[in-house]
């Protein structure tokens, strides 16, 4: 073999193995939690597991500061509510460019390559609450980018939910925009595509299995054979696939039918609901991995598109409006760990968190002396569940099936964790607490007693997720949760 062909075979090995690093497998890394991990172990957790893409939901210095030069590609992420500021001034698009771009890839090597303008802006729910600002933020953020001399290399994205297209008929062919903001979408597809960047969308399937209890399961998952949808002569065997193709005709009928797409969210909850749990999620996360590996597309889109997983990680104090759920869309608890097996790229196993620090091990428990019967202890249910995470407790939740004491003990605890086992923050529930240094797992239960992780907060910690009007959603729910745990509904 002589050098120049040597040579030109080293070459080819090393694009192609750039161009497989490149293609790999992204996740959303979201910081709303009482107990974040620290941004460096994070960083550490995505390169064990071979994520070389994340989605970041706001420019969070500390997360930006930790992935710089870690090979990891970056798409940072500009808050809804921000949206007006940068939409009615240029020189607010500039600043921000400027703080969250430019410097961290000039200064921490940081390697960008993308801005989410937004996150599911045009959601129903929203009644229109940033229609009108979305689209010139856009506008604003891409100028800035060109200004900045990054036009090129950094693109300007908005990720958005899978409703802003539908279809008539019922299969994917009959795909097109959603008609209130049809032309609105029209011209921001349009200003994407010239502009070299994508289009970025986030399905759900769980959430098609949430909102209509007639769904089929089985469609639903990579594997299903059960009700495929025939459209014409193509077949879908699952819903991804049928979604998917229902956005390719809506971009197709509006002429920008061959415009980049990048899946923004996609995943399954462990718990929260009933079809949220370690099973389900494992059997459709490992379905799309395998779907990604295999070179899979659609039969729209034979190739398949970068794949960002929701989430890489639990958020405690995310808001629980959309569902219990909201909550638990992590491959990895809290903390790091693996919740189950999932095979990644080249038969890699997930790996977990290295380094993290905990708490001491104790546990804040109801009183063996404590009566379940007292008319005081739903008072002090819904006071803890006011400030702390109680939303594996729900009916078909990992906790769901204890009896009240083991409830209430659950309760207690999850207060006292997220108070950074603060003294006298067991004692907050008077006579019907005690600390104790005996696990109190229930046997044969997959409720988990957490520990919390020891991130040196030591402040009295009030839950972010139960602001404004989620502070009333979640007086609703913590009531509901304080009648599953005293025993006072039943839900069989």
């Amino acid at each position: 073999m002589n050098f120049r062909y040597s040579f030109t075979i080293f070459l080819f090995f090393i694009i192609v193995g750039e161009r497989l690093r490149v293609n790999g497998l992204g996740c959303n890394w979201g910081l709303q939690a009482t107990h974040p991990l620290s941004p460096d172990i994070v960083v550490q957790l995505m390169k064990e597991n071979g994520i070389n893409k994340v989605k970041l939901f706001e420019a969070d210095p500390r997360a930006l500061q930790a992935l710089g030069r870690s090979g990891i590609q970056v798409m940072v992420g500009i808050p809804n509510d921000m949206l007006a500021g940068i939409a009615s001034s240029v020189r607010a698009a500039e600043e921000w460019v400027s703080r969250n771009v430019s410097y961290f890839l000039s200064t921490r090597g940081v390697d960008i390559r993308y801005v989410a303008v937004g996150n599911e802006p045009f959601l129903t729910t929203y009644n229109n609450r940033f229609t009108q600002t979305t689209f010139p933020a856009l506008q604003n953020i891409q100028a800035a980018l060109i200004k900045a001399g990054l036009g090129r290399d950094v693109k300007a994205t908005v990720p958005l939910n899978a409703d802003v297209y539908q279809s008539d008929t019922g299969v994917p062919s009959g795909g097109n925009f959603r008609s209130d903001i049809h032309d609105l979408m029209v011209s921001i597809v349009k200003f994407l595509n010239d502009n070299g960047a994508p289009l970025t969308i986030n399905i759900y399937p769980f959430l098609s299995l949430y909102a209509d209890p007639h769904f089929p399961v089985d469609f639903a998952f990579f594997d299903g054979t059960a009700s495929p949808v025939v459209d014409g002569s193509t077949t879908y065997n699952n819903v991804f696939d049928a979604n998917y193709d229902t956005l390719i005709s809506a971009l197709e009928k509006n002429g920008y039918g061959s415009i980049p797409i990048i899946i923004g969210e996609v995943g399954w909850p462990t718990d929260g609901d009933t079809n949220a749990n370690t099973r389900l999620a494992r059997r459709f996360n490992q379905g799309l991995i395998d779907h990604i590996n295999q070179g899979k597309g659609t039969p729209k889109r034979p190739t398949p598109p970068d794949v960002y997983l929701f989430s890489l990680i639990d958020e405690d104090a995310k808001s629980i409006e959309p569902g219990n759920f909201e909550r638990h869309w992590g491959v990895f608890y809290f903390d790091g760990t693996i919740k189950y097996p999932l095979s990644l790229q080249n038969g890699r196993n997930l790996t977990a968190a290295k380094g993290v620090r905990y708490l001491q091990r104790q546990w804040c428990v109801m009183s063996p002396d404590a009566n379940v019967m007292d008319p005081n202890l739903p008072e002090r249910i819904n006071f803890a569940c006011t400030y702390a995470d109680c939303t594996s407790l729900g009916y078909g939740s990992s906790c769901g099936g204890m009896d009240a004491r083991a409830n209430a003990s659950y309760v207690f605890n999850m207060y006292y964790q997220t108070m950074n086992q603060r003294r006298g923050s067991c004692e907050e529930f008077g006579n019907f607490s005690i600390v104790t240094r005996i696990d109190p797992r229930v046997q044969g239960s997959s409720c988990r007693y957490e520990i919390m992780i020891d991130n040196g907060r030591h402040e009295r910690v009030r839950n972010p997720g139960t602001n404004s009007c989620g502070k009333m959603l979640c007086s609703v729910v913590c009531w509901a949760l304080v009648m599953i745990v005293c025993g006072l509904l039943n839900l069989n």
